[in-house]
């Protein structure tokens, strides 16, 4: 069956679900938006180039810049553990359009990014669904849940084009002294969640020292190739992770490397699973904090900028670690905006709520265990700008807790 065939017998304005983040199968997906004319396309964190025309309905549990302000943008908000289940549910897919390697003993790897579209193939094999994949040379073979059926697939359409490579982080002062105070909570034997960023790149640089490390994570980068290289990592248990980006070496590193095991979303997300790792650290970071310890990592005025991707996944089952740490680290002034980071009171919805600690460049602001009078302190004390902390005294007094 070819391409063109296959898409003539899909419903009138189906459903599209397609690998996103940074595997996108930008040539099939190409080939789809030209043959339909109405269409509603999932992606989780899209990226720019997503066909955005009339017709073309942009759905998402995470916006990425490929649908950030755009109108026709719809937005469902949902913990990424979750939206596994929507595919089962609330929103059948239609078509998936997966991005792997070649064929090899009757099987394909979807290489760099697994995530949902496992989910997303077994629903719409389920209901009838069609499954397409863009086959690439340049994708790398990976193990795990990434290895799939090729009798799974009803069109395979060639298209090698190199995969895309993360620009070099700079890691500026103030990430490095969040980084470090970071990673001065975590000893041997812990268990790592971070993403990619100047931040976690700094914590896990600072990391090298330590031996018997675990990787249990949403992605990962080159910083976990790094603490790799210098024996930092158990070497008896797996790197587990749904998706990674990295550069052309970490590329190579994963191809074929049995060390690496790409997970579905539900389990790598799963609060309960994260709860089992010892000393699991979660690392991620937020727009605002306010002085009752909520934080707001989706909203800019009330506009959605991103979701709650793994956030509050990996925060509630790190809290549940036997002593695991869930921490927000972000700079204590937002450079674009000119404003504290740390403030009396969100206004935007909340992502998440109960963490370990808040870390800024100034410090460390200690919240778990304290009383909420004490976790504002903390937060006035350690972790905002030392500009805005007067001011923040005396608004923790008009919201009873001075």
């Amino acid at each position: 069956m070819d391409l063109a065939a296959a898409l003539a017998q899909l419903p009138d304005d189906p459903r599209v679900v397609v690998t996103g983040n940074h595997a996108t199968p930008w040539h099939v997906l190409g080939l789809v938006d030209s043959e339909l004319d109405r269409y509603r396309l999932w992606a989780l964190n899209g990226q720019r180039g997503l066909p955005d025309r009339d017709g073309v309905t942009l759905e998402t549990a995470f916006v990425g810049p490929g649908q950030r302000r755009s109108p026709r943008l719809s937005y469902v908000p949902s913990r990424l553990s979750m939206v596994p289940r929507l595919f089962g549910t609330a929103l059948p897919p239609d078509l998936v359009v997966l991005h792997t390697t070649r064929p090899r003993g009757g099987k394909v790897s979807m290489g760099v990014e697994v995530n949902v579209m496992p989910a997303a193939l077994e629903a719409a094999r389920r209901r009838g669904g069609l499954v397409v994949a863009q086959v690439n040379d340049h994708m790398p073979w990976t193990y795990g849940d990434s290895v799939i059926d090729l009798e799974l697939i009803d069109v395979l359409v060639e298209a090698d084009t190199p995969m895309p490579g993360a620009p070099v982080t700079v890691i500026d002062d103030e990430s490095a002294r969040i980084g470090e105070l970071v990673a001065a909570r975590v000893g041997d034997g812990a268990t790592l969640q971070a993403g990619i960023g100047a931040v976690p790149d700094a914590t896990l640089h600072g990391l090298t020292s330590r031996s018997g490390l675990r990787v249990w994570t949403e992605m990962f980068s080159d910083s976990i190739l790094a603490l790799e290289k210098v024996g930092a990592l158990d070497r008896n248990v797996a790197i587990s992770a749904s998706f990674l980006f990295g550069s052309a070496e970490l590329l190579e590193w994963v191809h074929d490397n049995e060390r690496v095991e790409l997970v579905r979303t539900e389990v790598t997300n799963s609060p309960a699973r994260i709860a089992r790792n010892p000393q699991q650290l979660s690392v991620n970071t937020a727009l605002q904090v306010d002085l009752f310890g909520q934080a707001n990592a989706s909203r800019i005025g009330a506009r959605i900028h991103s979701g709650f991707g793994g956030q509050t996944d990996f925060f509630v089952g790190a809290m549940h670690s036997e002593g695991g740490q869930a921490l927000i680290a972000m700079r204590s002034w937002h450079p674009k905006a000119d404003c504290s980071t740390i403030v009396p009171l969100v206004d935007e919805p909340v992502t998440s709520f109960q963490m370990t600690a808040v870390v800024t460049e100034q410090g460390v602001a200690e919240l778990y265990g304290r009383d909420q009078r004490e976790q504002a302190r903390q937060l006035i004390e350690y972790a905002a700008h030392p500009r805005v902390r007067e001011e923040l005294r005396e608004e923790a007094v008009a919201l009873g807790l001075g």
